[in-house]
């Protein structure tokens, strides 16, 4: 699997990805808050992070992860791709190559809890509310 830049152009592809994950994966999460993030990940989160991805072989993107300074602000892999490595790859790449030692997950996805503890991730400190305020509490964790 090689992990590779995005560009702007890429967004829309990855905010589609973004959205099959979430569907899988956060089941707290409702269709009004699905179509509330759309917007801000695409216009404000996607271009405030160092982003990559890795793509198959006929140039999907599979799964993506974006990094400001040390802290992951967003992994996601497709249902499709789950459970096949990808989410593995990024997580390395970014701590190996981007300097990541801190994520902030949805304490209400516990496999992805899950998966940055078998990582190596510790927890820190919770918040009951998510940055925008919503009720998603939300994990601190550490390397």
């Amino acid at each position: 699997m090689n992990v590779e830049n995005v560009l702007p152009e890429n967004y829309a592809e990855m905010l589609d990805v973004w959205e099959n994950s979430v569907r899988a994966t956060h089941t707290f999460i409702t269709e009004e808050d699905i179509e509330f993030f759309k917007p801000i990940i695409i216009e404000q989160a996607f271009p405030a992070v160092t982003l990559r991805c890795i793509k198959n072989d006929s140039g999907s993107i599979l799964g993506f992860v974006g990094v400001y300074e040390s802290k992951i602000e967003m992994l996601f892999v497709s249902n499709e791709a789950r459970g096949q490595g990808v989410g593995k790859v990024l997580l390395q790449y970014s701590i190996k190559q981007l300097g990541a030692t801190k994520v902030d997950v949805n304490e209400q996805n516990p496999l992805a809890v899950g998966f940055y503890e078998h990582m190596g991730f510790k927890l820190s400190s919770r918040s009951p509310l998510d940055d925008m305020g919503k009720p998603f509490p939300i994990l601190h964790m550490t390397l």
